[in-house]
């Protein structure tokens, strides 16, 4: 074959070009990776320090349900109007000043910490005056401290409005940044390079619950108190660890995570394979704001807001006509209701049931089951690029590898443990076992002459392995450093009573326990890298199908899991002036029969609606091959017309800015 001058010309041209795109769509994909790492590590954050937040500010679960629901409130309040007009306008700086919202929301959430006083340890034991000794548990003079009004009231209010504004601010990173790279890379590297970027976001959260463990183990007003002072452990259910300063941390990532994007372009040239085969590759479009490509074919127009605006009506209702849509929307919200619902309280879940600290639990979530999914994901990825699954294929592998999940999941619930031996509580004064929901069953004979307060969860372990709700309802009458001597209480529980003394703190869980829970991690691990496994093909799924739906989803789950979750609290505590604050105790039973039951109800649920899903998404993709093939054959008889190839090839590159299917709907 004879190369004219021209022709190798355009040659070396389009291979620059192909180069110059190559390492532009690297170079995005480098920094979208960056933001879905900050963005996930400051999420998982969020997640670990349910706890912690319920602790300080004295808020019951489903309360923290909302505080977790408002970063989905805002991605709700702009994700149509990002989603429709940030897809035709500079989307890497959009996405650059979503990163500075979410930094500045993250770095509100911490802001309580620096307002409000010290943190008050719940507490019976209370010093008398005017001596280095305490006054004993049992006391028979009034022993009731004043009233002082806690300024840590209303704070949780900066937390809501700091995730709201994180949400706000992640709006744009998802839908333009993966539309992003829909529209610029090979269409053959496209799956691959989603799957990359979600690994490296599921690797966030493998930070986000290391940092989560690590401020757990540090006071939560370290510096300010003496920690000598500090008389309870990481594991006590008082404990609140330093959870503002992974805030501090995870809203400087964030910060530098919007660099990047300040310098990149607007728009890259199309790959050889979305273009039009009727059209030569020196009729391509190359980049605009590049400076080094001195061929510029074509400027690209001005955006039209109120063009925009006119089309987004008409835009919207036929998307929300389509049943392909609608079907596909009430099956991912069902999905993600049961997913968000179960990550937000699975540490809680972990610490409440198998007796974990939260530094603990934290530390399990991201060093065991976060690395499951990761992996899942990126070798959901490559399977679906090394077997070039198409949207039916996809739909399949993320059906079957959820549903063989959700089989695996059945087991958790034969994974049980006993309820805490609590006297009043789960067990009688005398031992036996029965649970009571009622704050009067704590007091016995034993301690009815002590003027104890019912209110207040102060635990001591008995020698007898039960735990008492506070050295004073436990009947003790004398204190020697950390020992409680003489309680009465023990001595009703067993049949020839010892030593009557207690140490503070709960009795530690039995052996039965301790055995199970490596089974319960070994199995979260497997069925966390089977259902992750259809984590990228369900994706890219929803970014060509059905885009963002999951924004509806995330709020009301933490609420209601939160409240069906408080349902079975049995010993709430209480604030300084009165009102319910957060739970010291749960029917573990109780717990996990809800817990399990409603995140494995949601899936069933889905899984019924996906199979009429299969069936209409299936006669959609037909209607859609004849279509293209009816369109084929029309667009062959106008290319057997040589005057008209030029004016076909500049309608086609006018249509690729038009054309609805490279834009991000809701």
């Amino acid at each position: 074959v004879t190369w004219n001058t021209n022709e190798l010309f355009i040659v070396s041209q389009l291979n620059s070009v192909l180069s110059f795109l190559a390492v532009f769509v690297q170079m995005f994909l480098a920094a979208l990776s960056f933001v879905y790492f900050a963005k996930a590590l400051s999420g998982s954050y969020m997640k670990s320090t349910i706890t912690q937040l319920e602790r300080r500010f004295d808020i019951p679960s489903y309360l923290i349900g909302i505080i977790d629901g408002s970063f989905e409130i805002g991605n709700l309040l702009v994700i149509a109007f990002v989603s429709y007009f940030g897809a035709k306008l500079h989307r890497p700086k959009i996405i650059a000043v979503g990163c500075l919202l979410m930094s500045f929301g993250t770095f509100l959430i911490a802001m309580p910490h620096f307002l409000i006083g010290s943190y008050k340890i719940e507490t019976s034991v209370r010093p008398s005056v005017n001596s280095s000794n305490t006054l004993p548990p049992c006391s028979s003079g009034s022993t009731v401290a004043g009233c002082e009004r806690d300024s840590s009231v209303s704070m949780w209010i900066y937390v809501f409005l700091g995730n709201v504004l994180r949400g706000i601010g992640e709006t744009p990173v998802q839908p333009l940044g993966i539309s992003y790279i829909d529209d610029y890379a090979q269409s053959e590297n496209a799956a691959l390079y989603i799957g990359c970027v979600q690994t490296i976001s599921v690797i966030g959260p493998v930070f986000g619950y290391l940092l989560g463990s690590l401020c757990a183990k540090i006071y939560v007003d370290i510096g300010q108190v003496d920690m000598e002072t500090v008389t309870i452990t990481p594991g006590d259910a008082r404990w609140v660890g330093a959870w503002w300063l992974g805030y501090i941390i995870a809203g400087a990532i964030t910060l530098m995570s919007a660099i990047p994007f300040w310098f990149l372009p607007k728009s890259l040239p199309m790959p050889l394979d979305k273009h039009d085969t009727s059209c030569t590759p020196e009729q391509a479009r190359f980049i605009k704001d590049s400076p080094k490509m001195e061929h510029k074919f074509r400027q690209e127009e001005p955006a039209n807001l109120h063009q925009m605006a006119k089309d987004f009506v008409p835009a919207l209702k036929s998307l929300l006509g389509n049943p392909v849509y609608i079907l596909y929307l009430c099956v991912t919200i069902i999905q993600f209701n049961s997913l968000i619902g179960m990550v937000t309280y699975k540490p809680k879940y972990i610490e409440q049931h198998y007796g974990q600290s939260a530094s603990k639990a934290n530390f399990l979530m991201g060093m065991i089951n976060i690395p499951a999914v990761a992996l899942g994901m990126f070798t959901g990825g490559v399977a679906m690029k090394k077997y070039k699954l198409g949207i039916m294929g996809a739909a399949k592998f993320a059906f079957g590898t959820s549903l063989l999940g959700y089989f695996l999941s059945l087991f958790f619930l034969a994974m049980g443990c006993e309820n805490s031996k609590v006297a009043g509580i789960t067990v009688s004064y005398t031992g036996v076992e029965s649970l009571s929901y009622q704050e009067r069953s704590l007091f016995s004979d034993c301690n009815l002459g002590c003027l104890c307060s019912r209110r207040e969860w102060d635990p001591v372990c008995g020698e007898n392995g039960i735990s008492y709700v506070s050295p004073c309802l436990a009947g003790c009458t004398s204190s020697t450093g950390s020992v409680f001597g003489n309680c009465r209480c023990l001595a009703l529980a067993d049949a020839q009573p010892g030593n009557l003394t207690a140490t503070p703190g709960q009795c530690p869980r039995r052996d039965s326990c301790d055995k199970i829970f490596p089974y319960f991690l070994a199995l979260s691990v497997l069925s966390s890298f089977i259902i992750s496994l259809g984590g990228t093909p369900g994706f890219v799924l929803l970014v060509r199908r059905i885009t963002h739906s999951h924004t509806l989803t995330g709020i009301p789950a933490p609420i209601y899991f939160g409240a069906i979750i408080d349902s079975t609290c049995l010993k709430w505590g209480y604030k300084t002036c009165g009102g319910r604050g957060a739970c010291r105790i749960y029917n573990t039973s109780a717990y996990r029969i809800v817990y399990l039951g409603l995140t494995l109800g949601l899936r069933t649920v889905s899984f019924f609606l996906c199979i009429l899903g299969f069936a209409i998404l299936k006669r959609h993709i037909k209607q859609e091959e004849k279509s293209a093939l009816t369109n084929g054959s029309a667009e062959l008889e106008a290319l057997k017309k040589e005057e008209s190839n030029s004016i076909h090839c500049e309608q086609f590159i006018l249509a690729l800015d038009r054309n609805p299917d490279r834009e991000t709907h809701l």
